[in-house]
């Protein structure tokens, strides 16, 4: 887990320290800014009527959520549960705490993904009726906890996630079905709160930040049309899954559940703005989300930057990579990173970092990279082609062997990627 003053590192940090040094100081306050822990602590700290005595959280910051509520809560809390991605537990929470810590799968639901969504649903059934909750919820919430139509189990739910990742679904399609075929999601949950007054935190992961994307909205109300699959051509199978799941959940079922979000992508790029210009740095803040192809981005970003003056751009960022049958190691960060190591070779005075704000990028253990004029040149030292690692979403392998891999651990917190594109005045 990484705390404030959050912890982060590059590979080569012996090459251009100060460049990579003022890089990383963005990261890390955006990080710091956005910590699931400091936001949790620093609303319920506005908190003077509403008294919960049982809380839950679910997702990748959900460990650091929690820790903030105890921290602000202290005692008047008799009971928690977390649920959180496997290798996300850390030691954030005090032993002392009557915390239960579940480990589920991400980003591909599993059988362990059916036990956190028993888990969770038997935890918010054992609230007593009347008592006050709190609910906080972060991205990776929507695989990591599951509940599915009765007679389904986990190879359905395999089957499932096989379908659509072959299928080439947008992600918007790939939600609807997911909450179509969910007894908790798309608001289902807030039915089984029902006379519990809840106090909702949420850490956006989401452009827009809209509540009802974020873990799959399980407590905010949704409209037949937010899980409408008609019109999809799904399989048979698929369809009747969604058939025999209960009918959402009206309005009235949220009426005693009031949702925050604490944490935006937008808070993480402001903070690493606010960084940059401390330091003296003509920064320009791009408020529009990066998206798209992470190969296109990053290979327009290169080309930008190499042919800009001295400036410093900030974006947060959401991009997708089109995976290969047998992909390699690393995510979309360190794809576009890669991409735009190509377009900035031998450009002194240039770098991009991209890295993922929960600190894991793909899989693998790293949040990103640092890329310089250099990086294309040590992989090719290395024996590796920088074509052949994107064509083959291979690119952390490039980047480990280059040396530019950016480290964080799991930071606390989940609001989508930091990219930051840097030419100093003396290039």
């Amino acid at each position: 887990m990484t705390p404030r003053g959050a912890s982060v590192r590059a590979d080569r940090a012996n090459a251009a320290p100060v460049a990579r040094r003022l890089l990383l100081d963005g990261l890390r306050s955006a990080l710091d800014a956005t910590g699931g822990r400091e936001s949790v602590r620093r609303r319920l700290a506005r908190e003077e009527e509403f008294a919960p005595r049982f809380a839950f959280a679910v997702g990748k910051a959900a460990l650091a959520m929690m820790a903030g509520a105890f921290e602000s809560l202290g005692p008047r809390l008799d009971r928690a549960l977390v649920v959180t991605k496997h290798g996300h537990t850390g030691d954030a929470l005090d032993p002392d705490w009557p915390v239960d810590v579940v480990e589920s799968s991400h980003p591909v639901p599993d059988s362990s993904s059916l036990v956190a969504g028993r888990a969770l649903v038997d935890f918010v059934d054992a609230i007593p009726s009347g008592a006050h909750a709190l609910a906080l919820i972060s991205g990776g919430a929507s695989a990591l906890v599951e509940v599915l139509p009765e007679g389904f189990d986990a190879s359905d739910l395999a089957r499932v996630n096989e379908y659509l990742l072959a299928a080439g679904h947008p992600i918007g399609v790939v939600n609807r079905v997911r909450k179509r075929i969910s007894r908790i999601k798309g608001g289902r949950l807030a039915q089984r709160l029902a006379a519990r007054r809840t106090l909702g935190l949420a850490i956006s992961d989401v452009p827009g930040d809209d509540p009802r994307v974020i873990g799959s909205g399980l407590l905010i109300a949704h409209s037949d049309d937010d899980v409408s699959i008609d019109g999809l051509n799904l399989p048979s199978w698929l369809a009747e899954m969604g058939d025999r799941c209960p009918p959402l959940s009206g309005a009235e079922a949220t009426d005693r559940v009031r949702t925050e979000v604490v944490a935006r992508p937008a808070d993480a790029r402001a903070a690493a703005v606010a960084t940059y210009r401390t330091a003296g740095m003509n920064v320009v803040e791009h408020r529009d989300l990066l998206e798209g192809d992470a190969l296109d981005v990053g290979r327009r970003i290169g080309r930008e930057i190499a042919g800009a003056g001295p400036q410093t751009h900030v974006w947060a960022s959401e991009t997708t990579v089109t995976l290969p049958p047998r992909p390699g190691r690393g995510g979309r960060c360190q794809s576009l990173a890669l991409a735009a190591a190509r377009e900035i070779r031998d450009c002194a005075g240039v770098w991009v970092l991209a890295a993922g704000t929960d600190g894991t990028d793909g899989p693998g253990v790293d949040a990103g990279a640092i890329v310089d004029a250099g990086t294309v040149a040590r992989g090719i030292a290395a024996g590796l082609d920088p074509e052949r690692s994107l064509g083959t979403a291979d690119a952390g392998t490039f980047l480990e062997a280059s040396g530019d891999l950016v480290h964080t651990g799991p930071t606390g917190t989940n609001v989508l990627d930091l990219v930051v594109a840097l030419r100093l005045p003396s290039a």
